[in-house]
This record gives structure tokens, sequence and C-alpha cells, in this order.
């Protein structure tokens, strides 16, 4: 179970204990610190980093509102008040909840739930981001690409071959040839090695588009493709060609 660093900020002595003293039913809240005020909330912020801070709104010299403009970090916010006049605003800093004094037991563990929910929604979602960075993509996928003024979202399976052209990498699909500001380098560890193949330091091959191959200077290879592009692969590649496909 994951833990949750947290600071209790409040000018009050006796609503710190009380609330600290209720957060002690829940496993994954581990106080780590108080604050008696917004400045002193702010540098134990700037310190600790922690995981989520309990505030309080009205607070002499700073509100919690006014805390918030401060930081740069800001760890989840559950919000802890008399007033219920600041609900809404609340909710428009992002706040996770906002829970009225005297705190309700049932009312506290349900905010703790919602932060639960969070935290799991935003470990799946950073997952589901790591798993797309980590997939290779394949013919079945399509990549969109701007080239000036002009844009395409096309089927990797119709781009016959990738060009390095200085700074630029030229896609050739079609009678099209839009140039992107990247290396050939970054697009080879993109892209599948079982559907594009870098057949020199100039140029990356979809293997679908092979129509003919043939023994080339240098223990080297060529390969036309069906578009009537000759592309060769260079000896070192060659090796790795043959390796890769033969029985």
């Amino acid at each position: 179970m994951k833990t949750f660093k947290t600071i209790v900020i409040d000018d009050e002595r006796l609503a710190r204990e009380e609330l600290k003293s209720m957060l002690s039913e829940f496993n994954e809240i581990e106080i780590s610190d108080e604050a008696r005020n917004g400045e002193e909330g702010i540098d134990k912020i700037k310190d600790q980093q922690p995981d989520l801070i309990f505030l309080d709104v009205s607070m002499p010299g700073m509100t919690g509102f006014d805390m918030l403009k401060k930081l740069d970090y800001i760890p989840h916010v559950i919000f802890v008040t008399a007033y219920d006049e600041f609900a809404l605003k609340a909710f428009e800093v992002n706040a996770l909840d906002y829970v009225l004094k005297p705190i309700d037991p049932v009312r506290l563990s349900e905010a703790i739930e919602k932060l639960r929910q969070k935290e799991e929604t935003e470990f799946e979602s950073e997952n589901e981001k790591i798993s797309r960075e980590e997939k290779k993509l394949d013919t079945t996928d399509r990549i969109f690409i701007k080239d000036g003024e002009k844009c395409y979202f096309v089927k990797l399976e119709k781009v016959r071959m990738l060009e390095s052209d200085g700074n630029y990498v030229k896609i050739h699909f079609g009678k099209n040839r839009p140039l992107v500001l990247r290396s050939l380098n970054s697009f080879e560890e993109k892209l599948d090695t079982g559907s594009f193949f870098r057949a020199n330091r100039k140029f990356i091959i979809n293997l679908d588009w092979i129509e003919n191959v043939e023994n080339w200077f240098n223990g080297g290879l060529q390969v036309e493709l069906k578009s009537g592009d000759k592309v060769e692969i260079s000896r070192r590649q060659a090796i790795r060609f043959k390796e890769m496909f033969s029985f």
C-alpha cells in the first residue's frame, strides 16, 4: 500500500491535534510534520515535498489560497475549514476535497478514498503513457506528420522508406516526401524491427515493400522496392539482414 507523506497546516493547535488523531486511523497517511501558518507551510512543503497537505483556508497573515499561489511544487490538497463559502474556489485550484469543521469521521474517510482513487488513476495513466512510449510502431499504426502548412495522417504500411536528409528525415509514401525535423536514429528506436530495417546510415526501409534482393559490392546487398526505388544495404547490415531472414 502506498503511504502519503502528509503535512497538516492550521493556525489552531487543537484543530491540528484533532485532525492528526483522526488521520492515525488511516494506515496510508503518514504525518511527517505540521505548520501553524502559511509561511511555515511554504517552507516545510519546499523542504519535505509531501504527497498531501491538509490545509486550513482562514489563517492570519496568509490564506490557504494565497499560500498555494506561492508554491512551485503543489502536493494533493484537502482543505479543512469552518467556512463553506470557499468550496467553489477550492475546486477551482484543483483541490482534492473540501472538508468542513467540525470534522465528521465519515466525511474524512470519503476524502481519503478520493485520494486513493486519484492516485490509482494517475498511476494507471502513467503506466499507459510508459506503455505507449515503449510500444514499437509497426505497419498497422498511423503517424501524424506536419511539413510546413501540410499535415498527413498516414498508415505506416504505406511508408516505403525513410531517408536521412541533414537534420531532417524525408518520409517516402505515395508521391509525398514530407520532411520531419528528427534524426533517423530516433525513428529507428520507435519502429518495429519486424517491419522496418535500417539499411545503412541514410535509409530505413519497409520490409513489406522489398521486391528483389541481389548481392552488391563489398559484401553488401541491394534491394529494389515495389516502387522501383533501389537502396543499398551496407556490408555490416547485410550480415544482420541475412541472420534475421535466413533459414
